[in-house]
């Protein structure tokens, strides 16, 4: 099955999403040919169980697509791993109707929980719920929503409709009244990836568009959502550094010292250089992998290690990237390179809600044994 998906995943790569990453860059315009491609392969229904029509797999695979989407294109990347953390909150607690819509590949969803006002704390529900009759009112301004206006559906959070609790999660359709697209995205890196506010006034949905159990989201969200999101976006910043690392390895092969006789690989400063950054990467590809070991096997630090991967590729990523400039010189400030490109799109994690900071506080209490929140 592994071999299945992947190759799905590199049949794309080569036809449709490399041959567009650029111009996806440059014109800042969303990827729609790349997701609709993806959702030929059965890709977006990569995490959707069987039994509704998916591929049935989990964390691990979508880990590993998004590390090979990364250094490709990073907003599409972006997308689909957005889509994949939406994804696990549906599979969990949602209807069955848009879990096979979402496994036929019929529905790309994505998050919706980053507040106007909330700065790092991308959980903090500043909407509200508001029951009317049979039916309840949302009001919320969403800030830095994936795929603003271009999904079908947004995992949006509120505060709680009756019970106690820090928040509560409901599904909004993308055609729901009320919700006002803001844009359009014209950002430093991930430039495809619509990342735009969404203003919700007067949307109004069934009570049983809540996920999970009111006044819960926060439990829900830590549980469920939390491990997709942040080990996709470690996952995604391993790619980068991929293909960061490549194209330096590329250059020093191809850059002559005429005077010498040598390539640039042949200096020793440069060879160390290059080593270091290398080093840096496969660190983060282990720690990945023992976040995903920790949770496959319900080790007692998976929730400790969930909280620190994503700021150990993030800071490690923008080290890599920053490292790879100066390796490459005056070349990598030609786009025609792709370097800068992947420079940009490398320094998306450090401000993505949680940011690293954020993260660190986080990791302190959980270690320190303290309420997250």
């Amino acid at each position: 099955m592994t071999g299945d998906y992947m190759d799905s995943l590199e049949t794309v790569i080569e036809t449709v999403i490399a041959p567009q990453a650029a111009e996806t860059d440059r014109s800042g315009t969303f990827p729609r040919s790349s997701m609709d491609a993806l959702a030929k392969e059965g890709l977006l229904g990569l995490i959707s169980a069987e039994k509704v029509g998916g591929r049935g797999e989990g964390l691990p695979a979508a880990a590993r697509v998004i590390e090979r989407l990364g250094g490709v294109c990073g907003s599409t990347a972006m997308v689909l791993l957005m889509h994949y953390a939406a994804t696990a909150l549906i599979e969990a607690y949602g209807d069955e109707r848009v879990r096979g819509e979402i496994a036929r590949d019929e529905h790309l969803t994505t998050l919706a929980f980053s507040e106007a006002g909330s700065r790092s704390h991308f959980w903090a529900p500043l909407g509200t719920a508001t029951a009317e009759g049979d039916r309840v009112r949302l009001d919320s301004r969403k800030s830095w929503v994936t795929a603003a206006g271009e999904a079908d559906s947004y995992v949006w959070s509120s505060r709680p409709l009756d019970a106690d609790g820090p928040m509560s999660i409901w599904l909004v359709r993308k055609d729901t009244p009320g919700l006002d697209v803001g844009g359009p995205f014209d950002g430093f890196g991930l430039r495809g990836n619509a990342s735009n506010p969404i203003a919700g006034e007067a949307v109004m949905v069934e009570r049983s568009a809540m996920l999970g159990d009111d006044g819960a989201g926060l439990d829900i969200a830590l549980q469920t959502g939390l491990p997709y999101f942040l080990v996709l976006n470690a996952s995604f910043s391993l790619g980068l550094m991929e293909a960061l690392v490549a194209k330096a390895h590329d250059h020093l092969l191809r850059s002559r010292l005429d005077h010498l006789g040598q390539s640039l690989a042949d200096q020793p400063v440069q060879r160390a250089r290059f080593a270091q950054l290398h080093t840096r990467m496969d660190t983060v590809r282990a720690f990945i992998g023992d976040t995903l070991a920790a949770l496959g096997s319900g080790r007692g630090d998976a929730t400790l290690r969930v909280l620190q991967v994503k700021a150990v590729a993030a800071e490690a990523a923008a080290e890599v990237a920053d490292g790879v400039m100066r390796l490459c010189g005056g070349s990598a400030f030609r786009k025609e390179t792709g370097v800068e490109r992947l420079f940009r799109d490398a320094l998306a994690a450090r401000v993505m809600a949680p940011t690293t900071e954020a993260l660190h506080d986080f990791v302190g209490r959980a270690t320190l044994g303290m309420p997250l929140f």
